[in-house]
């Protein structure tokens, strides 16, 4: 607040910071008045060291102790007032005194209620502090009592949020015309640090962002000078205008603030072209509403958005990142984009989340990314034992680790823990885009996430096209799921797409756009862009004016249509480089470009950096993303248009080209990328299948395609594994080779749960091994086919045709085949009462398994073996035997032994009137099968 430096000292401006001559009593900048008062605003003589009218000390004076008082009792509790930089925000609501002549009293009170507890909340996200309410006005403060570097952005954020909040809820209370407006400034004023609310701040700032407010049109924000140079970066102004301020003797330059348009000081702010926001208001308060309660109540909770390509679900994902960077409290964020078949890995959506976590970027060398794995491990889980189980299946689940196939559970809860442990510090978002490709298992984790994770702060959100609905039907009727479809925006909301784009479109055009665009502001976006890549428009501050007769260029009927027409306007070497990268993928490196092309990085530079001025490709500049460095196509409509431009002999070529760069790269197995080069190899195989060398590309992929079917089992990817493995058979000539693809394919379909297909894939390899006179194979394959008879339900059957296989594989040497049989053998013999022969089919199981090492055959037999002891009544030696069989399960990180152990071990306790020994046991089961 105001304060005139005393003889002989020099004080700053509150409002603007110069510094002003001593004993001047206006600001010489400004005008702003520089008179001494007190905290609260009451004048002052210069010399007097409390105010006179109310007691409050005057700034700058250190403050006495009266002589009775011990100076070790007052502390920080003393009163204290000091110069700082503060943002002050005004906000008041519009014609609020007519709407409350309309309406009951209690009616009035509840808006007012309502709208307090609105800016309350607001405010407090921001971080800033509710100065007082005045009637149905609202002051705040930030920079006190502590100061950040982004204060007056905070500021400017909460004003923007309140206008639109308070207009939502006029609507929601049917009073569609109820408005706020508001008013920030930024400049040097005395707080009192020691008052809490009311009374912090005084004076000339504060009185200046009154009136400011009162002078700004409804649901609009108003800003000063040093306000919109603090926050410039991140939102974007309409131009100053002059404004007579009460008490100012000169005019007041003033900005409208438009919008936000950049994480927090700048970063990530669109260098091309980003219309206006139009007509998702409603959308994007759900997303922050279900955010709050998300973190209020501690509660995982899953959105799915699904809406047509261009309709506007990326644009939503960007003004909620923007929105989460500008909160004052900490959201841990982020983001993973599933790609579709060829393009990426199993689980490639968590991967690229994991790795954005730990800093990762792609392409990373091995030991670097280890560390910085370990180093985010350790960070976000306190707990060692959880880290030692943790670490390992996410450095599998991003290929640093060599590992054999593991369990589904187990992976599924490593990945789960590290998500629960951070959502236990902070609320924990995560956005999955293009979910429509998303295979099987990763829509199975983002259900499994939800469901066990249930009590955590979890806010997951789904952006995906309506096949969706094709995959995951029953989302729509889940508990904590919500679904949001977005549907075509309004003509009005279209209208003012276009016209806060393009004020000076002829309306002929601008009609046209509107007709053909239905409502998918894409399209009418596409569109601005061929007119700035044909010179018709030109940027003009925040937006663009025609430059020429925009009117008689003709407007393709169709998205696509428009994006090949933008395609067909680029130059020669422009439009080759497109093509180039559209073989690559959505993203794509510098390097594999260079390897593509031919060309030098050199060269290539300056194709991209006009491509991306084009806005035909985008720079990955957020420092947290994997990709960061790298180029991809702003839409994914773009990159296939362009690759589909290709000859089917130029496809070939460039497939083999890129499958090529990848595997010139590899230092080792490289799992993490097989399945790309599989796929790359696989596609051109498929588009020219009679070229000469298409023989030697069949080999690869094959060769390829069964190694990413071998990564994606170990990843308990089953759907991703069969389909891998049954691709790898349909380029197989060799018949016992294509019997073996297939039994994998069964093997995977089955631990996927789905039994026909695992059936017909057994049937098909049964008979290719039987035609070859391979009887000890076909022997495997129709034992697995009796699983897949048990697990439907039947016992008689399956036994049968297990004993059949069992007679045929005991006649070669033992191995793993023959001891898991053995032990499946003695369990459904023991299910069907046969004891004898369950024991004798177990002693094989446990014969071979201890020979040759295999510790999950030996857990489920002598499991099997205590069982037929208990029911022969000898109870000491089962309940050893029981004991001995979780210790071997626990021992191996076997989770479905261990559980069976722990509920068998349960079971024999408490027969044996051992009950605290009986729960202790239930409950480790139990905390076991809570973590897998």
């Amino acid at each position: 607040m105001p304060q005139r430096a005393r003889d002989g000292e020099a004080l700053g401006c509150p409002n603007c910071g110069v510094e002003n001559r001593p004993g001047a009593r206006f600001c010489h900048a400004c005008g702003t008045p520089l008179e001494l008062t007190c905290p609260n605003g009451h004048p002052v003589v210069g010399g007097f060291r409390f105010c006179d009218v109310c007691g409050a000390p005057v700034a700058g004076e250190p403050l006495g102790v009266p002589e009775s008082e011990d100076p070790s009792t007052l502390g920080e509790a003393s009163t204290t007032a000091e110069r700082r930089l503060v943002s002050v925000l005004f906000a008041d609501l519009v014609s609020f005194t007519t709407l409350s002549e309309s309406r009951d009293a209690e009616e009035v009170r509840e808006l007012l209620t309502r709208y307090f507890d609105t800016s309350r909340r607001i405010i407090s996200r921001y971080g800033g502090t509710v100065e007082k309410f005045i009637g149905d006005a609202v002051m705040a403060v930030w920079g006190t009592p502590v100061a950040q570097e982004d204060d007056a952005e905070r500021a400017v954020r909460a004003a923007l949020d309140l206008v639109h909040a308070v207009s939502a809820l006029g609507h929601e209370v049917g009073a569609p015309k109820l408005q706020a407006r508001a008013g920030v400034l930024t400049g040097k004023a005395v707080v009192n640090l020691s008052a809490q609310g009311q009374g912090m701040v005084a004076g000339d700032l504060v009185n200046t962002a009154s009136r400011i407010q009162s002078i700004a049109p409804p649901g609009a924000v108003y800003v000063g000078e040093a306000t919109k140079r603090a926050t410039e970066a991140a939102v974007i102004y309409e131009d100053p205008s002059n404004h007579s301020v009460k008490g100012k003797t000169e005019p007041v330059r003033l900005w409208r603030a438009a919008r936000v348009v950049s994480l927090r000081g700048g970063v990530l702010r669109p260098t091309g072209l980003e219309p206006p926001f139009v007509g998702r208001d409603r959308e994007l308060r759900l997303i922050k509403e279900l955010l709050d309660s998300s973190a209020e109540e501690k509660r995982a909770h899953l959105l799915s958005v699904v809406g047509v390509a261009g309709i506007g679900k990326s644009r939503l994902s960007w003004e909620l990142f923007k929105y989460v960077d500008g909160l004052a409290e900490t959201v841990w964020w982020h983001r993973g984009r599933c790609l579709p078949y060829g393009e990426g890995a199993s689980y490639g959506a968590l991967a690229e989340i994991v790795k954005m976590r730990a800093g990762i970027i792609e392409d990373e060398e091995v030991t670097s990314a280890r560390a910085k794995l370990r180093t985010s491990v350790e960070e976000y889980i306190p707990d060692a034992e959880e880290r030692k189980y943790v670490e390992p299946r996410l450095a599998h689940l991003l290929g640093l680790e060599e590992s054999g196939a593991r369990d589904r559970e187990s992976l599924f809860s490593a990945w789960r823990i590290l998500f629960e442990r951070m959502a236990e510090r902070a609320p924990t978002l995560l956005i999955f885009e293009d979910v429509q490709w998303a295979d099987a298992e990763m829509l199975d984790f983002i259900e499994y996430l939800l469901d066990w994770s249930r009590s955590h702060a979890l806010l997951l959100v789904t952006l995906a096209r309506p096949e969706l609905s094709d995959k995951r039907p029953e989302w729509a009727g889940r508990r904590s799921v919500t679904s949001l479809y977005l549907e075509p925006l309004a003509p009005h909301a279209m209208e003012e797409l276009l016209s806060g784009l393009i004020p000076g479109l002829p309306a002929d055009m601008r009609g046209r756009i509107l007709e053909r665009a239905e409502g998918v502001p894409l399209y009418a976006v596409e569109t601005v862009r061929m007119l700035i890549d044909r010179g018709l428009l030109v940027p003009e501050g925040n937006a663009y004016r025609p430059t020429g007769r925009v009117e008689t260029l003709e407007v393709p009927e169709t998205l696509h249509a428009l994006i090949a027409a933008r395609l067909d306007g680029l130059s020669l070497q422009e439009r080759r480089l497109v093509q180039e990268g559209s073989v690559l993928g959505k993203t794509f490196t510098l390097p594999a470009l260079v390897y593509q092309s031919g060309r030098s990085e050199s060269e290539l530079e300056s194709l991209l950096a006009s491509l991306v001025r084009k806005e035909v490709l985008s720079l990955q500049a957020d420092p947290r993303s994997p990709e960061r460095g790298q180029y991809g196509f702003l839409q994914e409509l773009l990159r296939r248009v362009a690759y589909e431009t290709l000859s089917k002999r130029e496809r070939k070529a460039k497939k083999v080209a890129a499958a090529t760069f990848l595997e010139s790269g590899w230092t080792g197995d490289e799992d993490e990328v097989v399945e790309v080069v599989a796929a790359h190899y696989l596609e051109a195989y498929q588009e020219f299948p009679d070229a000469p060398d298409a023989e030697d590309i069949r080999c690869k992929a094959r060769d390829m395609l069964v190694r990413a079917g071998e990564r994606a089992a170990s990843l308990a990817a089953q759907s991703q594994a069969e389909r891998y493995f049954a691709q790898a058979a349909e380029l197989t000539d060799d018949a016992t080779t294509r019997a073996g693809l297939l039994e994998r394919a069964g093997q995977m379909a089955y631990l996927g749960g789905r039994l026909d297909e695992a059936q017909a894939h057994y049937e098909v390899a049964m008979e290719l091994f039987e035609s070859g006179n391979h009887t000890y194979s076909a022997a495997r394959v129709s034992a697995r086919l009796g699983d897949v008879e048990y697990d439907r339900g039947q016992l008689v059957e399956p036994v049968d045709r297990m004993e059949r296989a069992f007679a045929v594989l005991s006649a070669e040497e033992p191995d793993e085949v023959l001891a898991t049989l053995a032990a499946q053998l003695g369990r459904l013999h023991f299910f069907k009462g046969e004891t004898d022969l369950s024991s004798q089919r177990t002693e094989t199981a446990l014969e071979t398994a201890e020979r040759r090492g295999y510790p999950e055959v030996v857990s489920q037999a002598l499991n099997t073996k205590a069982l037929v002891l208990l029911t022969n009544g000898r109870q000491e030696e089962a309940l050893a035997l029981m004991k001995h069989s979780l210790a071997v399960a626990l021992e191996n990180d076997l989770s479905t032994a261990a559980l069976r152990a722990y509920v068998n071990l349960g079971e024999l306790l408490f027969r044996r009137d051992r009950y605290e020994d009986s729960l202790t046991r239930y409950e480790e089961g139990l905390a076991l099968a809570r973590r897998v």
